[in-house]
């Protein structure tokens, strides 16, 4: 199916909307199933685990759309030193209250490192607590 323009030349119609609708649904498709993959990585595959022993200072629900349980431990090296802080966000809400009820005590936060989360929607750090211990 053609069209004559004034000077006389045919062109097809149509033709190079298909063409470039052909082109980029493939595309598009390719990268969420791409940043899903990526996402889906990053979430279960942590960087570092460890533990860090202190006082939980605070621990708050922060977030406009996505709340997490976002706190600091304070890490006292020698007594009268100066304290260092731990940063962590918490996504369980079970380890939260834990946390919540040793406020002011003695505890050891069992923490994954995940690095490469996309947003700031899964926490303020890379710090996820996974378990707490009260210390006696």
């Amino acid at each position: 199916m053609t069209q004559k323009s004034l000077f006389g030349y045919c062109f097809p119609l149509r033709r190079a909307q298909s063409g470039a609708r052909g082109f980029i649904l493939p595309l598009l498709l390719i990268v969420i199933v791409l940043a899903a993959v990526y996402g889906l990585v990053v979430w279960k595959w942590s960087y570092s685990s460890g533990e860090r022993v202190g006082i939980v200072q605070k621990i708050s629900n922060k977030g406009w759309v996505c709340k997490t349980w976002e706190g600091e431990l304070n890490m006292v090296v020698l007594p009268g030193g100066i304290p260092e802080k731990f940063f962590f966000t918490v996504w369980d809400e079970s380890v939260a209250k834990s946390i919540n009820k040793s406020i002011g005590k003695r505890v050891t936060l069992h923490y994954e490192e995940k690095m490469g989360l996309p947003t700031s929607c899964f926490g303020d750090t890379r710090y996820f607590i996974q378990k707490v211990t009260v210390l006696e």
